[in-house]
């Protein structure tokens, strides 16, 4: 094996040793690469450094990652969650599951909106665990429906990472927008079916909301609710989403609408204050400003990792799997399965997805369709214990008396749906390839 391939693997074992060391993912990656590529060769190779940060500084597409930040930020800091889960506990009427339902129907709504995990699940758990338990939901199902439905935002579109995707792997951000609709409703789906049939064989689990509670509201109260918070959010995200796939608006320019239509849809509902403009501004800075350091660092790692043969490394690696192309796409969900558990989706998006990029195109595979399902898989990973994201963020608004272990049993049902998604989309790609095409893309 050539010195500059042992250096590659060197680079990516060190990586992972400051990682669990607690040091800083971007660090993390600045570091690996300046020293194994300055030991492989010297300064020399980083001259090509700049020209490629001012490709991510200077990339227009981007551009669309904190206008939909401050879409999502502002409409959350609007809480507009709290009036929805308020909305649908009432349409839940006697059906068992109804606030299960409810919770993924708003999950889908934020995913729509805000498109920012931590920020889903934190909200959902603040606003609705609390009721939950009241209501006699049991603990686990309840921790569980919070998290999956937290975890939509990763690919109901305009999901950021389907942004940072099209920038990789060299595609049309309306294209994969389009291509991630179908399974993401299809999920939502499917969560919505396990909790109706919940109901029908375990009710005491997902009992109904009381009768008098219902009536506190009349129907008339309730139409003009449905109105005034469920319709402004909806329409705000079907003109973005309508204007990008019906190619109206390119992403960016539909991202600015977004921005400018969350701050009316806020003024509308008498949510708009500058207090809250700022709140948002600060939060939406502060999440842009991390993810474009990553992505700055990361240039430092991918460059080093290709300067050192690292892509050949991986083409010999799968070469030795057998079973074709079907073995080395599931060879790859599992490797982003495996590092969903330790490091953010950017650093999946920007470390691991250009690694078997290569591979991908040599084999001639759809990219839309593998985009997707390395969507689907990023949501998995995101709930898995003992190291999922989205389980880190719900034991942190959690009430004491949620136990651990409560919310790892509850996950699980959710992961199993994930993964027959998972499956169906590889097993059928035109779930992801369908839209686009029929569309004209």
């Amino acid at each position: 094996m050539p010195i500059t391939e042992i250096y590659a693997l060197a680079m990516l074992g060190s990586f992972f040793v400051l990682l669990m060391a607690g040091v800083p993912v971007a660090l993390t990656l600045a570091i690996s690469g300046f020293f194994w590529g300055w030991l492989g060769f010297g300064p020399l190779l980083f001259n090509l450094l700049p020209h490629r940060i001012f490709g991510v500084v200077s990339n227009y597409t981007l551009l669309a990652i904190p206008l939909f930040v401050f879409m999502g930020v502002m409409l959350e800091k609007s809480r507009m969650a709290e009036d929805l889960m308020d909305v649908v506990g009432r349409l839940a009427g006697n059906l068992r599951g109804g606030l299960g339902l409810g919770i993924v129907l708003v999950g889908v709504l934020m995913g729509a909106t805000t498109g920012i995990v931590g920020a889903t699940v934190i909200t959902l758990g603040l606003l609705t665990l609390p009721n939950l338990l009241r209501r006699g939901y049991d603990p686990g199902f309840s921790c569980g429906v919070i998290c999956a439905s937290g975890t939509l935002g990763q690919i109901i579109p305009p999901s950021l990472i389907l942004i940072l995707l099209a920038d990789i792997l060299n595609l049309s951000v309306g294209t994969l927008f389009a291509a991630a609709m179908v399974p993401g409703l299809m999920l939502a789906g499917i969560y919505c079916v396990y909790i109706i049939v919940l109901g029908m064989l375990r009710p005491a689990m997902v009992p109904a909301v009381p009768a008098e509670e219902r009536a506190l509201t009349s129907n008339r109260e309730l139409i003009v609710k449905l109105f005034k918070v469920v319709a402004p959010p909806l329409g705000l995200v079907g003109a973005v989403l309508g204007s990008i796939i019906g190619g109206v608006a390119a992403p960016t320019e539909a991202a600015s609408m977004g921005a400018l239509g969350a701050i009316v849809v806020t003024a509308l509902g008498q949510r708009f204050t500058w207090r809250v403009l700022k709140e948002t501004v600060q939060t939406t800075s502060r999440i842009t400003a991390m993810m474009m350091f990553i992505l700055m660092c990361a240039q430092v790692f991918a460059l080093s990792f290709r300067g050192l043969q690292g892509e050949r490394l991986v083409e010999d690696m799968f070469a030795f799997l057998p079973g074709g192309v079907g073995a080395d796409i599931w060879f790859m969900m599992l490797i982003i399965f495996v590092l969903g558990f330790f490091i953010e989706w950017i650093e999946i998006s920007y470390i691991a997805v250009p690694l078997f990029l290569p591979v991908l195109l040599k084999a001639d595979v759809d990219l839309v369709w593998i985009a997707t399902l390395i969507c689907v898989n990023l949501q998995t990973s995101f709930l898995t214990p003992p190291f999922g994201w989205a389980l880190f963020f719900l034991r942190s608004v959690a009430p004491a008396e949620i136990a651990t272990g409560q919310i790892y049993r509850g996950v699980i049902p959710f992961i199993a749906l994930q993964g027959v998604m998972l499956v169906l989309v590889y097993a059928f790609p035109g779930l992801a390839t369908w839209l686009p095409r029929a569309i004209g893309w």
